[in-house]
C-alpha cells in the first residue's frame, strides 16, 4: 500500500476518542495538540441542540486545522430506535428491526438513509457508525434483534445495501458492523464477553454475505465485534483475532478500507484482558482505528503503551501509516466540512 503521507506519524492517529461534554473541553484539547488525536465519537452527553453542536463539530475542526492535522472524522452511532444519540428536534427514527419488517420497508428505509445523512451533514457529522448488518433471528431472546435488519441473510443483504448506498450517496461514510455477526449472541458484549457457537460453514455461507457485499459496494469503514467465535478463533474475541480481522475482513470478504473496534472500554474486552495490552492486540489483529469513548485516562494510557510497543519493536510505523492512509482515503470521500 502507498504511504505518500505528510503527516508527522504518531500514535494519536490510531484513535477515535468520545469527549465528556458539550464543549471543546481542555482534556480533548490536550489530546489534539500534544498526541494529534483527531477522530471522534459524539454521545447524548455532547448535544443540547443543533446549533451547540454544529459549534462543537466546528470547533474540533478548526483545533484540528490549526494542530496541521487531518480533518477530523466526526462520528455517531445513530441507527434508530434504542442507539440513536440525537434528541428533538433531529428526526426520531424506528429500531431498524421495525423498520425492516414494515409493509413499506424499502421506502422507509430510503427516507431514513436520506433524512440521517442530511441532519449529520447539516452539524458537521461525517460518519454514522451503521448499519448493523447482523442476522438475527426474531423471537429467540437474542441481544441484537431490536437494531437487526432480519434473521434471514438475504434479507439483511440486500437492505444494507440500500442504507449504505443511501447514507454514502448522501455525503455520509457508513460503517458496517459488527464483524463477523454477533446476531446470536445472547450476552450485551458492554457489560460481559459473549461466545457465538455457530459453524464455520454458516459464516462462509450466509453470515459474511452483508459484508462481503458492503465490501463490495464501498462501504466506508467496518466495525469489529467483541464477541468470541469459535469456529473462526476461539477463546479470544473477534476484535483481537487477526484471523477475523485479516483473515476474514481483508482475505476472505476482500475489503481494504478502515477498520474500527467497537469500544474498547466495553466489559468484553476488559474481562478478557487488561485494557493496554488489548489496545495493542487489537492493533497487531489489523485494526486501523481504535474506539475509546469515555475515559481520556485510558486514551493515555493506551498511547504510552503505544510508545512503547513501537521502541520495542512490537508495532511498526507500517502500522500506523497504513492506518492514516486509510483514513485519508475516507476523508476524501466524505470530508467535506461546514
Amino acid at each position: 500500500m502507498p504511504h505518500n503521507n505528510s503527516q508527522a506519524l504518531t500514535g494519536g492517529h490510531l484513535f477515535m476518542i468520545g469527549l465528556p461534554g458539550t464543549e471543546l473541553d481542555e482534556s480533548t484539547l490536550e489530546l489534539i495538540n500534544e498526541h494529534s488525536v483527531h477522530n471522534f465519537i459524539i454521545f447524548r452527553r455532547n448535544v443540547k441542540n443543533k446549533p451547540q453542536l454544529q459549534t462543537l463539530c466546528v470547533a474540533l475542526n478548526e483545533a484540528c486545522r490549526q494542530r496541521g492535522l487531518p480533518r477530523p472524522l466526526i462520528s455517531i452511532d445513530q441507527e434508530g430506535g434504542p442507539v440513536a444519540r440525537l434528541p428533538r428536534p433531529f428526526t426520531q427514527f424506528p429500531a431498524m428491526h421495525k423498520l425492516s419488517g414494515a409493509p413499506n420497508h424499502k421506502k422507509l428505509l430510503a427516507e431514513y438513509a436520506a433524512t440521517c445523512a442530511r441532519e449529520l451533514r447539516e452539524v458537521g457529522i461525517n460518519m454514522n457508525l451503521a448499519p448493523v448488518l447482523d442476522i438475527c433471528p426474531a423471537d429467540q431472546d437474542l441481544f441484537m434483534e431490536e437494531r437487526s435488519l432480519g434473521g434471514d441473510a438475504r434479507q439483511v443483504t440486500e437492505l444494507g445495501h440500500l442504507l449504505i448506498t443511501g447514507l454514502q450517496g448522501a455525503g455520509v461514510a457508513a460503517c458496517a458492523k459488527h464483524f463477523p455477526g454477533l446476531g446470536a449472541a445472547t450476552l450485551d458484549p458492554h457489560k460481559e464477553l459473549p461466545e457465538v457457537d455457530l459453524p464455520l460453514s454458516y459464516f462462509k455461507e450466509e453470515g459474511l454475505a452483508p459484508f462481503r457485499l458492503a465490501a463490495a459496494i464501498g462501504a466506508a469503514a467496518f466495525m469489529t465485534s467483541h464477541a468470541v467465535y469459535n469456529a473462526i478463533a476461539p477463546q479470544i474475541p473477534g476484535t483481537l483475532s487477526p484471523k477475523v480481522v485479516g483473515e476474514l475482513i481483508r482475505d476472505e470478504c476482500g475489503y481494504d478500507g478502515l477498520i474500527i473496534t467497537d469500544d474498547l472500554e466495553m466489559g468484553a474486552i476488559e474481562l478478557f484482558m487488561p485494557f493496554p495490552q488489548a489496545v495493542l492486540q487489537a492493533l497487531l489483529a489489523g485494526a486501523d482505528l481504535l474506539l475509546i469513548c469515555h475515559d481520556h485516562d485510558k486514551v493515555r494510557a493506551a498511547l504510552h503503551e503505544l510508545t512503547r510497543a513501537e521502541k520495542s519493536g512490537e508495532i511498526s510505523t507500517e502500522i500506523i501509516s497504513d492506518s492514516l492512509y486509510r483514513q485519508q482515503a475516507l476523508l476524501r470521500r466524505f470530508g467535506r466540512g461546514l
